[in-house]
């Protein structure tokens, strides 16, 4: 029997609602914010939340001194049409050699996330 169960994933951001928007116009769902300070983003198989952190200080991609702590896969049926959607919308790219099954890009605050081929 599981201690628990997982609730949701929350990242650290300056910006709360302007990334809950990035990554609900990436994943759908809707977007709530019940604090100024905390969003949420509700959408099919996912829960993710977006605190406020104002002097967050992004990982570096890839690099063992500042460590990414953690990134976040999301499937895509075709990576060409993925990575043009994701750039524009604020996304930036980190590793995208095309000779892989996998992209690793930044989300406007400096996360890093990969789009992977399904």
């Amino acid at each position: 029997m599981p201690i628990a169960t997982l609730d949701v994933v929350v990242l650290d951001t300056p910006t709360p609602l302007a990334l809950a928007n990035f990554y609900a116009a990436i994943l759908g769902g809707t977007v709530e914010q019940p604090a100024e300070y905390w969003v949420e983003l509700h959408g099919p198989g996912v829960k993710l939340a977006f605190q406020k952190a104002p002097d967050l200080v992004p990982p570096t991609w890839p690099s063992p001194d500042n460590s990414q702590q953690f990134h976040l896969d999301l499937n895509v049926p075709d990576l060409e049409v993925a990575e043009s959607q994701v750039l524009a919308l604020g996304a930036r790219p980190l590793d995208t050699r095309p000779d892989r099954s996998f992209r690793v890009y930044a989300d406007p605050s400096g996360h890093p996330f990969c789009l992977c081929r399904e």
